[in-house]
């Protein structure tokens, strides 16, 4: 739980303003029904708010999914600072560590995997 704690309040604040999208919405469908000297459908408040609702959708939450996923998977994985590089420079840097010899290079390896994360394909310094 704790783990996703960032995606648990966003989903938080998202059913959250969504609630009151509807809310509010209803309130302002029922002043325009009364201007025109009509009784609020249910069925006609549902379709406009999906719409609006869809509508808001379309123009935000995807554009801005489009550019967090999109760059983060396009721009991400082929960049120098992905894993895929973290994991080929640490390759070679193990394989030039044992030229310095089997022993002392292996040493070496064992004692910068103890100060630095090596689980997560980036290194980082333990604390």
């Amino acid at each position: 739980m704790r783990k996703y704690g960032y995606a648990w309040v966003t989903l938080g604040f998202f059913l959250f303003s969504l609630v009151l999208h509807w809310v509010f919405g209803w309130f302002a469908y029922v002043d325009e029904a009364r201007q025109h000297a009509q009784a609020p459908e249910t069925m006609g408040y549902v379709i406009e708010m999906g719409r609006d609702t869809f509508e808001n959708w379309q123009s935000e939450f995807l554009q801005l999914l489009w550019q967090v996923a999109g760059l983060a998977y396009l721009l991400y994985v082929g960049s120098p600072s992905s894993k895929e590089g973290d994991d080929r420079a640490e390759a070679k840097l193990d394989a030039l560590l044992q030229l310095v010899g089997r022993e002392r290079g292996e040493e070496l390896i064992r004692q910068i995997d103890e100060r630095h994360d090596r689980r997560t394909g980036h290194a980082s310094i333990h604390t």
